[in-house]
C-alpha cells in the first residue's frame, strides 16, 4: 500500500508540495515548540518536517519502511535516514521522547502492529504525533497527491484506533483546507479558500493532526493478555 519515496519527494519539491509542507509544519510546531534535548525520530516520510528541529534535538532520525524506500538525508551532514521494517524498528524499548508518523499509519499493511512497535520505542509518557489524510476532505478522494492514497480515518476511527493501541489522545487538529489544485497559477487562490473553509471546521480538512501521549498502566482482564501477546509476537 505504500507509495514510492521517488513519489514523495517529487511531490514536497512541486509548489502544492510546498505549500502542503509549510502548512504542516506549522500545525506541528504549535503542539511541539520546544524539543530541546528530546530524541525525535519520524516515521514514514517525515524529513520535509525534521529540519527545523535539527538544531534542538540531542538525537534524531528518520526511518523509511522497506516497501516505500529510503533516501539520503541530509544532503550535506552525516545521514539520518534508515530503511525499516515497520513491525521490527532498530530501536530500543523507551528510548524515544517525541514520534512524528506521517505518509505511514494510513499506508502502513499492519496498522495494529506498528503502533504496537510505536508505543514499544516510547519513553513512558512519551508522544506520538500523527497526521493522516481525513476521509471527509477532498485530499483523499483524489491520487495526484500522497494523501489520496492508502487507507484514510475519520477523527473518531483514528481516536479509537489510537486508544486501543494503549495512547491518550492530547489534542486532535486538522489542516490542509485549500483544494488540492497543482498549477501555480491557481495556488494563491487555494490558499484563500483554505482560510474561508477552515472557519467551516475540521470535516473541510485534508488531513487529521493528533497528538497522544503513552499509556502505561496496564490494562485489565482480557485487554491484559492481547496486548503481552501482541508485544511478544513484535518482539520475536
Amino acid at each position: 500500500m505504500s507509495l514510492d519515496v521517488v513519489t514523495l519527494r517529487d511531490f514536497y519539491d512541486s509548489p502544492l508540495g510546498k505549500l502542503v509542507r509549510r502548512e504542516i509544519a506549522q500545525r506541528i510546531r504549535q503542539r511541539w515548540r520546544r524539543a530541546h534535548g528530546t530524541t525525535l525520530v519520524g516515521i514514514g516520510y517525515p524529513t520535509p518536517y525534521l529540519g527545523s528541529f535539527r538544531g534542538e534535538a540531542h538525537a534524531m532520525a528518520a526511518l523509511m519502511p522497506a516497501v516505500q524506500g529510503a533516501l539520503i538525508w541530509p544532503a550535506k551532514s552525516p545521514v539520518l535516514t534508515s530503511l525499516v521494517e515497520e513491525d521490527r524498528l532498530p530501536l530500543a524499548d523507551n528510548s524515544v521522547d517525541l514520534m512524528l508518523a506521517i505518509h505511514s499509519l494510513e499506508l502502513s499493511d499492519s496498522v495494529r502492529r506498528l503502533l504496537r512497535e510505536l508505543w514499544r520505542v516510547l519513553k513512558p509518557e512519551g508522544r506520538l504525533l500523527a497526521v493522516v489524510p481525513n476521509r471527509r476532505g477532498v485530499w483523499a478522494r483524489l491520487e495526484r497527491t500522497p494523501f489520496g492514497h492508502g487507507r484514510p480515518y475519520s477523527a473518531a476511527q483514528l481516536e479509537r484506533l489510537l486508544r486501543d493501541a494503549l495512547f491518550e489522545p492530547i489534542e486532535i487538529g486538522s489542516a490542509l483546507h485549500l483544494p488540492p489544485v497543482k498549477r501555480p497559477r491557481f495556488l494563491g487562490v487555494a490558499r484563500t479558500i483554505g482560510r474561508m473553509s477552515a472557519r467551516l471546521g475540521p470535516a473541510f480538512a485534508g488531513v487529521i493532526i493528533v497528538e497522544v501521549r503513552k499509556e502505561v498502566v496496564a490494562p485489565s482482564g482480557r485487554a491484559i493478555a492481547e496486548t503481552e501477546s501482541e508485544l511478544a509476537a513484535v518482539r520475536n
